[in-house]
């Protein structure tokens, strides 16, 4: 629900023959989160960014599927699912991390723009619930999310509700249990709950294979190699 500018073009290596995922040129990755759903995620930073911005990329069993940019208040910034998507300038309600920690409540408002000419309205709420988890020693906030996305005729094309995870030292969200609509009015169940934190130097550092909720058949196959180009 968080999505997340190189300053030029730039081609996103992916998986090696080794199974490890490489950063751009000019970054450096922090931190690998295994979780549910059969997912990998490497957060990185990246120079030519401003202060605060942070990227993810999120893996599956196929490759890399899906690049984001978030900022300082945990706006989604921009992102690719391989169509780039970016924050429309000027948000009716922006998001606000540093709201969300002050009050206990953060809503939003905002539009976005697709590289294909569609765009889409977002709306929501973060809002704490008091509870704290313990996830591989990482001690995390929970939160309450609710989200809806409109095209730009009005038509709901998905809503999202559940709970998120938050680290405030971190400025940044995780997934967590929930329920999705995509359109359709079917509410779907969701989990993409981290499960493992990995840290530069620990087992498991960029790797480029999922490990949880993962086909039993396919879990131990090589990831394939794609590459996104990302245009300035």
């Amino acid at each position: 629900m968080r999505k997340f500018l190189i300053l030029a073009v730039l081609t996103l290596p992916t998986a090696s023959l080794a199974g490890i995922w490489e950063a751009p040129k000019g970054c450096d990755v922090f931190m690998t989160v295994q979780a549910k759903a059969c997912r990998v995620s490497h957060f990185y930073t990246c120079g030519a960014d401003a202060p605060g911005d942070q990227w993810r990329v999120d893996i599956d069993q196929e490759g890399p599927f899906f690049y984001s940019r978030i900022d300082s208040e945990a706006q989604w910034i921009e992102s690719y699912d391989p169509i780039k998507q970016t924050l429309d300038p000027s948000p009716a309600d922006p998001a606000s991390f540093s709201e969300l920690l002050a009050s206990g409540i953060d809503t939003w408002d905002f539009n976005l723009s697709r590289a294909d000419g569609s765009g889409s309205r977002a709306t929501g709420y973060d809002r704490l619930t008091g509870k704290t988890v313990v996830i591989d020693g990482i001690s995390l906030s929970q939160t309450e999310v609710e989200f809806t996305e409109f095209g730009r005729d009005g038509t709901v094309l998905r809503r999202s509700r559940g709970n998120e995870y938050l680290n405030p030292d971190w400025r940044m969200f995780f997934a967590g249990p929930g329920e999705t609509d995509l359109g359709d009015g079917q509410w779907l169940p969701i989990d993409g709950s981290p499960v493992e934190f990995i840290f530069p130097g620990e087992e498991g550092f960029l790797s480029t294979q999922p490990k949880y909720d993962c086909d039993a058949l396919t879990a131990e196959g090589p990831a394939s190699v794609i590459e996104v180009e990302f245009e300035p």
